[in-house]
């Protein structure tokens, strides 16, 4: 599985960015997808997921500010950033996650945000 993640850049603190993961598969197949960031010197950390169900959780820091969504026709799944902060900055990684056939995760290659104050 391959987990192409695209759509990071460099944002003034306020502003918004998109970011996309395409799958080589079929999304559905998966129990879960979402979004990690890992910012300078910090641990990787969940920003987003969302399940096959459609549920979709945040962390605190990012609650009513970022979005996570999919077009299950595209295999894709996305992650709308508003309101962005300079606590943001960090790599985000696509991830996806399966236990049908035991437990497995993916992960993509990561894209740089950086959010300037």
């Amino acid at each position: 599985v391959q987990l192409q993640a695209s759509g990071g850049g460099w944002v003034q603190a306020g502003g918004s960015l998109r970011l996309s993961c395409a799958a080589s598969r079929s999304i559905i197949s998966f129990d879960t997808m979402g979004w990690f960031r890992q910012g300078p010197g910090k641990q990787r950390e969940s920003v987003a997921t969302i399940t096959i169900s459609g549920a979709t959780y945040y962390a605190d820091s990012v609650k009513g500010r970022f979005t996570i969504f999919r077009d299950n026709a595209k295999n894709t799944v996305y992650l709308q950033m508003n309101s962005l902060e300079p606590e943001g900055t960090g790599v985000y990684y696509c991830n996806a996650q399966s236990v049908t056939f035991g437990y497995n995760t993916f992960w993509g290659q990561g894209t740089q945000v950086t959010v300037s104050s």
